[in-house]
């Protein structure tokens, strides 16, 4: 504020001081003189008059010199300003501050007008991008897929596809995350998650009705992929796929009725994703696309059928079961002896794998070279007298 004032003070002084100075009339005995000096009349003229005119002169040029000095007169200085500055009421002021943030605007305006000049922008694109951003999916309503014969069908693909190039074993699904999307959502917390619970519970009497007793067998035959950067077996267009877009159908419209962002985005294309390259950054820098000749000898290939009987809320981002399915809200089971039906099969998928990791250790048991290893360290901890098991025998420890 200060530097400002100093620059501008100058310019704020009086008019009088700059003004150039008037030229001073003569007297009236010197203006009436006439040519050469002499009086009206002919007359010749007076020494003293001639000395009038000589002061005259003499004054005037003295006149003349003292405003020119008063006009190169420096300017006051700076302890003179400041005081001056003092007594005014925004002497504290530093205008540079005040407008600097409206000077800054000024420049941002027009830098966003030279980049919008000559484009149209289209109406509510800023409220669709804030849209965007906050509808980003982290639950879905899920199909778990539980035959074998696709599971098993699926991992022979993947073995040899990763046989053709091994950099595609992080873009595999596992066999225990297969599943079919039908329909996805944003839950913005556990409110939001307890409604969508709600929702589904509410889907399934809708579902049962528009069932009406009959099964939804999935059939899966063919594979294919989007952009090459997703590959999925296919399910065979039939009536039942109809029912199965219908209830995804129905359960949207359960969801959005209830205040949840479900179904946004591209219509319902049901698929079994079973490899993608955004499983891993990393991947995707290294391939671009995936080969379709990889999985050439499948394209047609029949994996098999599922039967629609459960419907899970899963979520994208919590933590994984162990058998590798997603985490799940809630579950509804469709049909009436059906949930009986399930826990009986998934006792028997669980006895079924007890059973098989059990045989895997007698299989280890019997092998000589381990029953060898066994006995001889049981011979050596017997006659060495720094032994483990002498120890906790003597000692009456309960580990022995």
């Amino acid at each position: 504020m200060q530097r400002l004032l100093r620059r501008l003070l100058p310019a704020l002084r009086p008019r009088a001081l700059l003004a150039p100075p008037r030229p001073m009339a003569l007297r009236p005995a010197a203006a009436a003189a006439g040519v050469g000096g002499c009086p009206p009349g002919g007359s010749p003229p007076r020494e003293h008059d001639g000395l009038e005119n000589v002061q005259e002169k003499k004054k005037i040029f003295a006149e003349i010199k003292k405003a020119t000095q008063q006009r190169k007169k420096p300017c006051p200085s700076a302890e003179s300003v400041d005081s001056l500055m003092a007594e005014m009421p925004f002497a504290n002021t530093d205008i540079e501050d005040e407008f600097a943030l409206h000077a800054t605007s000024e420049v941002n305006k027009e830098k966003k007008r030279k980049r919008t000049t000559g484009k149209e922008i289209p109406e509510g694109s800023e409220r669709n991008k804030k849209k965007k951003k906050q509808y980003q999916p982290n639950y879905f309503i899920s199909i778990p897929i539980t035959n074998p014969e696709i599971t098993d069908g699926i991992r022979a693909v993947q073995d040899a596809i990763i046989q053709k190039d091994h950099r595609l074993s992080k873009a595999m699904i596992r066999c225990g995350s297969l599943h079919v999307t039908m329909l996805v959502m944003h839950l913005s917390g556990e409110e939001e998650i307890g409604i969508a619970v709600d929702a589904l519970s509410d889907s399934k009497d809708f579902v049962e009705d528009l069932l009406k007793g009959k099964t939804v067998d999935l059939s899966f035959q063919g594979i294919d992929h989007f952009k090459n950067q997703v590959g999925f077996v296919k399910l065979t267009e039939n009536d039942h796929t109809a029912v199965l877009t219908e209830i995804a159908e129905t359960m949207k419209k359960i969801f959005q009725e209830k205040g949840i962002l479900a179904g946004e985005g591209e219509a319902f294309k049901p698929h079994l994703t079973f490899m993608k390259l955004s499983k891993s950054t990393q991947l995707r820098k290294e391939v671009k696309k995936i080969d379709s000749s990889l999985y050439e000898d499948f394209k047609n290939q029949y994996f098999g059928d599922e039967v629609l009987h459960r419907l899970d809320l899963c979520s994208m981002l919590k933590k994984k079961q162990p058998n590798g399915y997603y985490y799940c809200e809630s579950s509804v089971f469709l049909g009436k002896n059906r949930e009986a039906d399930l826990v009986k099969e998934a006792l028997h998928r669980e006895t079924q794998a007890l059973l098989s990791r059990l045989n895997q250790i007698k299989e280890l048991l019997s092998s000589p070279e381990i029953r060898m290893k066994i006995s001889k360290e049981l011979f050596e901890d017997r006659h060495n007298p720094n032994s483990k098991w002498k120890s906790c025998i003597s000692s009456g420890s309960p580990n022995a």
